[in-house]
């Protein structure tokens, strides 16, 4: 590894990190569910890669391989592992989707045992959805170590743990045994992680992490989400005190020696708490991460009244789960992820950083690292709240497990390229035969009508122009083509298992693929369509329509007083001298 790439690495391991990957996930246990489905929920908050990749089932010869593939969302993008920054793998091993020519050819970190058939599944910068109804979702924490990747010692980081297990499993506790083995096997390298693992009948959170920055292991706990309860993780460890023998806990055999080893934790110390001993807070800023997960468990049971302010990173003020006032569907999980605080005290479409209509985006930076025009670093120190809903989020979804269903068509995931906000769920089932090519590319380097993401991530940059009048345009377009999905949902289930049980499962799961693949289409063109659109009547700061051009809209009383509009030239005389006399 080059001198300069350990050096920008280091310094990620030692408190600079990236934003990039700073991710929230849910998962609704089936009877928090209002149809009894396990679900899962993620967004991928960080501007990568935005493509949703179909990995087809394969078969494998006896003693043949499988590559183990630098992971771009552990430590940032390196070069001498292949792919590009905008793309994360190239190779022809995992079907047509990432077999990628003229792109660098990705190079393993290592192989391990491949087995005699893997299923297929949808893949993201994570694995998501697999045949069987085995779903993941994902969040990226801060630990007290972050390993460097290494071949033959550091080679599993939990995305290619989570695509291994999609690839071979079919139930969530399994899924988790395989992923610890794997950790303590081959090592583990990269930042701390949250991985949501569910299938039909139950959903697990696991947590994982390395301990030492030249060890060859790592550590994992995993504890089981309460049939009747919804669960919420935001870039910091959720799992607390382990219990021994507990029936709804797994962990690491390693786990008590490696933090005694390093002097983390004692037995007379009491329990091991999980997040306190292996974990190091929240990334960048106080509440970073629990805002969310207050915000999140609070949408879900606001009768639970949660404190909005806590002692510290540490809080057990937020419980592991809780049982929803009322039970959830997709449109209510998406609902979360598309939050950003309204009607709270923090409401992010509210004051003067909204600008005059209501843009509840806020970009990134380091205001104390800002030079002035002598060359000053600047005194301004300070933070933005932190969304639910971000405006570099690359893709979100919600998945349904249901067990009542075979699994092609129980399976599926509702998934929304580019951030929740303003991004149309699509839905794609864990039998469809391939995904759309609109949903398979997408660049953050280049632009293509014939990307989806590339049109939701448009008409999303241009809506800040004028949110508050561009987003009811926008709410209008998605939820007229949710609310059809939604409604078409349960014929289409009912005559895709109807042709199931008459003996024709590849009939079933055309009808499933076609479906989906005119949904694509017709949101695809509609949303350019709704592009040029906004541009025409919001054209020039005016609203213009039939009724008339050049209409004025004028900026809100309120931001007017704030941006000192009072103090203009209204008079000839200089208000600053007149507030002095």
């Amino acid at each position: 590894m080059r001198l300069a790439t350990i050096i920008s690495v280091l310094i990620f391991c030692l408190g600079a990190v990236s934003p990039a990957e700073s991710c929230t996930t849910t998962l609704t246990g089936k009877k928090a569910s209002a149809d009894g489905s396990v679900m899962v929920s993620h967004s991928e908050d960080g501007l990568g890669d935005p493509r949703l990749i179909y990995v087809p089932p394969m078969d494998h010869a006896a003693g043949a391989k499988r590559q183990v593939f630098y992971s771009h969302c552990a430590l940032g993008f390196l070069p001498e592992w292949g792919g590009t920054e905008t793309q994360r793998f190239s190779t022809s091993d995992r079907g047509p989707g990432y077999n990628t020519p003229g792109l660098p050819p990705s190079v393993p970190l290592g192989t391990i045992p491949q087995v005699k058939h893997t299923f297929g599944y949808f893949d993201g910068n994570y694995g998501l959805l697999n045949e069987h109804q085995l779903a993941i979702g994902e969040c990226t924490n801060k630990a007290k170590v972050h390993p460097l990747p290494e071949p033959g010692k550091r080679i599993f980081y939990s995305a290619e743990l989570s695509r291994v297990a999609l690839e071979r499993c079919k139930k969530a506790r399994e899924a988790v045994l395989l992923m610890g083995r794997l950790i303590d096997e081959y090592g583990y390298y990269g930042t701390g992680e949250t991985l949501l693992v569910a299938d039909p009948e139950e959903g697990w959170v696991m947590e994982m992490c390395g301990y030492d920055m030249n060890g060859t292991g790592g550590v994992w706990v995993a504890q089981r989400v309460p049939d009747d309860a919804f669960f919420a993780a935001a870039n910091q460890f959720r799992i607390r005190d382990l219990r021994p023998d507990a029936p709804d806990m797994l962990y690491s055999e390693s786990i008590f020696r490696a933090a005694k080893e390093k002097g983390w934790w004692k037995p007379e110390d009491g329990p091991l708490d999980w997040t306190r001993v292996y974990g190091d807070g929240e990334f960048h800023h106080p509440y970073y991460s629990l805002r969310r997960v207050w915000r999140a468990l609070s949408l879900a049971a606001p009768s639970l009244n949660l404190p909005a302010w806590v002692e510290g990173p540490f809080t057990r003020a937020y419980p592991f789960a809780v049982k929803p006032d009322n039970k959830l569907d997709v449109s209510d999980v998406a609902a979360i992820h598309r939050d950003n605080y309204e009607g709270t005290r923090f409401d992010l479409t509210q004051g003067l950083a909204a600008g005059p209509f209501g843009n509840p985006n806020r970009f990134e930076g380091r205001a104390e690292a800002m030079a002035d025009q002598d060359g000053r670093l600047s005194s301004v120190k300070g933070a933005f709240e932190r969304p639910l809903n971000i405006y570099r989020c690359v893709y979100a979804y919600v998945t349904q497990s249901r067990k009542w269903l075979p699994d092609p068509i129980g399976g599926l995931i509702w998934f929304g390229p580019d951030r929740p906000a303003t991004a149309v769920l699509l839905p794609f089932y864990s039998g469809a035969l391939d995904l759309p090519a609109s949903m398979q590319q997408g660049d953050a380097l280049k632009f293509s009508k014939e990307s989806m993401w590339t049109a939701f991530n448009y008409v999303a940059n241009y809506a800040m122009l004028k949110y508050s009048f561009m987003i009811k345009d926008i709410r209008q377009l998605r939820d007229h083509f949710e609310a059809a999905a939604f409604g078409a949902q349960a014929e289409l289930e009912s005559k895709a298992l109807d042709l199931w049980k008459k003996g024709d499962p590849g009939g079933a799961l055309r009808l499933l693929t076609e479906h989906s693949d005119r949904m694509a289409a017709d949101v695809l063109d509609k949303w350019w369509d709704l592009s040029q659109s906004l541009y025409l009547k919001y054209n020039d700061g005016y609203l213009n329509t039939r009724q008339g051009l050049a209409q004025e809209v004028f900026y809100p009383a309120g931001w007017l007083k704030q941006v000192g509009f009072e103090d203009g030239p209204i008079s000839y005389q200089d208000p600053r001298a007149k507030r002095t006399e």
